[in-house]
This record gives structure tokens, sequence and C-alpha cells, in this order.
């Protein structure tokens, strides 16, 4: 699958469910089974909103993979802070294979999940 890159504005919450409705797509065309599709649409939505606390304005979002599909959400713009993400981080640990955190000075700046 080729990288599909997509940007969304983290001030209004229509965009997390067009985010939502794009990482169901994407899983869709990959042929993911619907526990799967379901799990992965929340991962991506509870890391919007980490780095929503984390002060960013703006998510750049990749999805790709050949064997597994992973997503990666970057943070942009904003005032970043040190935000409270304890129970969207454990929901998302607990629902995909692996979750990469890139932190700077504490704040996390980028989220990878991976099927």
């Amino acid at each position: 699958m080729k990288e599909f890159t997509v940007k969304f504005n983290l001030a209004d919450s229509e965009y997390l469910t067009a985010l939502r409705l794009v990482a169901g797509a994407i899983c869709n065309v990959r042929e993911i089974d619907l526990d799967t599709l379901e799990d992965f649409k929340v991962c991506v939505t509870e890391s919007a909103i980490i780095l929503k606390n984390c002060g960013f304005s703006s998510v750049e979002v990749v999805f790709g993979g050949e064997d597994e599909l992973y997503c990666t959400l970057s943070g942009e713009g904003g005032t970043p802070v040190a935000g409270d993400n304890e129970l969207s981080l454990a929901l998302v640990s607990a629902l995909v294979a692996d979750c990469e955190l890139k932190k700077q000075d504490g704040i996390i700046e980028k989220v990878t999940l991976k099927l």
C-alpha cells in the first residue's frame, strides 16, 4: 500500500469524526476484519486526542505499510504542553499490536500505531 497522508485541524471534533472515517476506509481497503478495524479507528482517534491534549492545533496523519498497517500521527502548531493522557494511552496500548511514542521535553509529539 502506498502511503496516504491527511491533515486535520484538532480544534473541532467534527474533524476527529472525519479522521475516524478515513482510518476505517483504509482498513476496509486492506480487508482487515471488522473487530480489528473498530479497534484501529478508536486508536487513531485517541491518538489525535492525545496530541490535542498536548496543545497541538493540527495533526498530520500518514497511513501505510505493505505487510502490516501502520498509522503515524504528528502534532503540528499550537503551544505544546505536557497533557494528561493516561486513559487514552492505556486504551491505545491495549488495542494495537504496537504503539510507539516520540516525546520531546516530556511532551508527546508523535504516535505510531501498528497492527
